[in-house]
């Protein structure tokens, strides 16, 4: 794999997630740029994708780049039968960068392998969300002022949830409190929770999202429970609504909690809850662009802080 390929937040040293942060806040003041003149960006997107890949191609614009891609595999030779080896070869002829989504766990570091071409994972089913990640880590360091020593709450579908085991993976040297909430069906898997006693992350499980679990977290973390994860149907409708957000669940918490979601929502957060001040799902969306901004530029080599306007 190329070095300044981003498929697994674990490809990334803890400086330089560190530096990736600073780099985002660098391009939140400083948004545009000519830096990726005469540079093409492929995004290939085999997964329906609406943040992702708006702000991937924002990102690549906003830097002065080419966007080219497409976000249905449907129109594409994959519906040919070819294979992915051979789209990602043939891509490769075009471009200086690759930006992929595919619901098959692994595909990324499998497309990795087979281009000399940096690949970005923009999610590769229930496994990872590396960009997702970073922007995740920006927003809890803009709202908290540190990423050290903080209680976190993930709550909902925990089993399928690439962001939510991105995050936990970036987060050992952080020292971390983690609660997991989530119903049986949708339990962390035991390997993320093998993962927590390895590094030595605290975390504890529960299946009620209770007012003690709200009110002693700084960060609560709300995931959908993903439909197109679950064969059966009925499982998916026995499990949906098991975790919903209201406003006046909020009432009694830290007057530094903040609210993120990956988004889309569904029915774990009420409408009513978007008025609150401690709601920062979409200017956690808006920070998705500056990190991915960062993203491009590691994976490019291209050193953004040394950048002069």
């Amino acid at each position: 794999m190329k070095s300044t390929s981003l498929v697994s937040i674990s490809d990334l040293t803890h400086e330089e997630i560190l530096y990736l942060l600073k780099c985002a806040g660098y391009f939140e003041q400083h948004p545009n740029h000519k830096i990726l003149d005469g540079r093409v960006v492929a995004t290939l997107f085999f997964e329906p994708s609406t943040r992702t890949r708006l702000s991937f191609e924002t990102a690549v614009n906003r830097l002065g780049g080419r966007v080219i891609g497409f976000s249905d595999a449907a129109s594409t030779s994959t519906s040919k039968g070819e294979t992915l080896k051979d789209t990602i070869k043939m891509v490769s002829n075009y471009v200086d960068l690759i930006i992929m989504r595919h619901h098959l766990e692994g595909a990324a570091r499998y497309a990795s392998e087979v281009t000399d071409i940096p690949i970005i994972n923009a999610g590769d089913g229930a496994n990872q969300h590396p960009s997702q990640t970073m922007l995740d880590l920006y927003s809890i360091y803009k709202t908290q002022g540190r990423l050290d020593n903080l209680d976190i709450t993930l709550v909902g579908d925990l089993k399928y949830g690439r962001t939510v085991h991105s995050l936990l993976m970036a987060m050992p040297r952080f020292k971390p409190r983690f609660k997991f909430v989530a119903c049986d069906e949708l339990r962390m898997p035991a390997e993320y929770r093998d993962y927590c006693d390895k590094m030595g992350i605290e975390f504890s499980e529960s299946t009620v999202f209770s007012p003690e679990v709200i009110n002693n977290s700084d960060i609560i973390y709300m995931t959908r429970v993903q439909r197109e994860r679950f064969t059966d149907f009925s499982e998916y409708e026995k499990v949906k609504n098991l975790y919903t957000l209201h406003n006046s669940m909020l009432d009694n918490s830290r007057p530094n909690l903040k609210i993120l979601h990956p988004l889309p929502r569904v029915n774990e957060i009420d409408r009513d809850v978007d008025d609150n001040p401690k709601a920062y799902y979409f200017e956690q969306a808006r920070n998705g662009l500056f990190a991915r901004q960062a993203i491009i530029c590691r994976a490019l080599g291209i050193d953004p802080l040394s950048l002069h306007d």
